[in-house]
């Protein structure tokens, strides 16, 4: 298992749009993801669960993925969250 610290940089947390575009690209990834935020765990492969989360602006989480593409996947999605998500 691999993890790493991101802050959520969209001035509107994960609201439908972002939220949506990071189920996208988690659901491409072969490998388990989870992210946490707290104590809570959410899986980013629902775009429901991403925003029943209320994951605000200048929020950090936690991004863990479990498989055999995990350092992979990894990348892609802290990528995807550092560069906004497409905002």
């Amino acid at each position: 298992m691999v993890s790493k610290k991101v802050v959520v940089k969209n001035k509107s947390g994960l609201h439908a749009r972002p939220a949506s575009e990071l189920a996208k690209v988690a659901m491409k990834c072969n490998s388990d993801v989870v992210i946490k935020v707290g104590e809570r765990k959410v899986n980013p492969k629902s775009i429901l669960n991403l925003m029943a989360a209320a994951i605000k602006c200048g929020t950090e989480i936690t991004v863990e993925c479990n498989g055999y593409t995990e350092s992979e996947d990894l990348k892609v999605i802290v990528s995807s969250i550092e560069s906004g998500l497409g905002e």
